[in-house]
């Protein structure tokens, strides 16, 4: 019998709306009708996917990044704002489960979307939680939320380091947890065709305002050197574009455009999100990492990548 699932990817830059991709095509692929709730640049990429679902918004506080970079400090004086919205998105959930008659939930990331009416599921590729202060309290926390739900679904490999290290392969692992493998919107193997061919793409996309330092960091380097680049800001809502001497910008490509620039670029440049990692691992291309500053988990993941940025072992 056909279910009504719900998607909901947490709104932090595009990587969480990017590894929905392959889940919502194995529910279509099930025959089950998914509700996909989203805003912004994760509503414009899962739209460009799938035109056909039906797409809504259960709303939460947008999380902001600090200006200094001082994540914990930030996530500390907003702490209680924070545990507002989760149980606010809890509730608002109960309410959208009874009256879209949902038969499951899938939340990537989104702390509060768990129900006791159907079963729920909680992706994450955290489940220890890297912190310079308060790193057992904050995972006292995280394996809280996971108990909520009624399983925790892990996108790495399940023989350690995987991709995500220490992150995605604790020394204990919630009883409802399982790996289910990298999640990529792109085809494992799969090279685009094109007659470009690019000294540097950099992929930009993230939380504001590091997204944009990062960008002109980027750019500047780029002219400086005389480089021929392609810089993706990962805003699929947006369409100009813009070029500065040898430099083009993009807001957004097409996946087997951007499949075509990654696999003729001399380099790539990126933050060392979990996302990108996957989609790179499954492309077979290796990049150039530069963690957010402050973000202990990009920290943590371009230390991991920085001898062979794409590991080759799990291929």
């Amino acid at each position: 019998m056909s279910k009504r699932v719900l998607v909901a990817p947490l709104h932090w830059g595009l990587g969480h709306a990017s590894r929905c991709v392959p889940i919502i095509k194995d529910q279509l692929a099930m025959g089950n009708e998914v509700i996909i709730s989203a805003e912004g640049g994760p509503k414009a990429l899962l739209q460009e996917h799938f035109p056909n679902c039906k797409f809504s918004h259960i709303p939460f506080v947008p999380i902001t990044y600090p200006v200094d970079g001082n994540m914990v400090r930030h996530l500390m004086h907003n702490g209680l704002l924070l545990l507002k919205s989760i149980w606010k998105e809890h509730k608002l959930l109960q309410a959208f489960v009874r009256e879209e008659q949902i038969d499951l939930v899938i939340s990537d990331s989104r702390f509060g979307l768990w129900s006791k009416k159907v079963p729920s599921i909680f992706i994450s590729h955290q489940i220890h939680i890297k912190s310079p202060v308060f790193e057992r309290l904050i995972n006292r926390f995280n394996r809280w939320v996971m108990d909520r739900y009624s399983e925790v679904w892990i996108p790495d490999f399940e023989k350690a380091p995987g991709l995500a290290g220490e992150l995605s392969h604790p020394k204990h692992l919630p009883k409802n947890a399982k790996y289910i493998g990298p999640l990529s919107r792109f085809n494992s193997g799969s090279r685009g065709q094109s007659t470009e061919a690019w000294d540097l793409v950099a992929i930009v996309s993230g939380p504001e305002p590091q997204r944009s330092i990062f960008e002109a960091e980027v750019t500047r380097d780029c002219i400086e050197k005389n480089l021929r680049a392609l810089i993706l800001k990962g805003k699929p809502e947006k369409k100009e574009e813009q070029s500065i001497d040898e430099i083009q910008v993009r807001n957004h490509l097409a996946d087997d455009e951007m499949v075509a620039a990654l696999s003729n670029s001399n380099r790539i440049v990126s933050r060392s999100g979990y996302s990108t990692i996957m989609d790179l691992h499954a492309l077979g291309l290796k990049a150039e990492y530069y963690p957010t500053p402050g973000q202990t988990e990009q920290e943590y993941l371009a230390l991991l990548h920085s001898a062979d940025p794409i590991t080759s072992k799990h291929t």
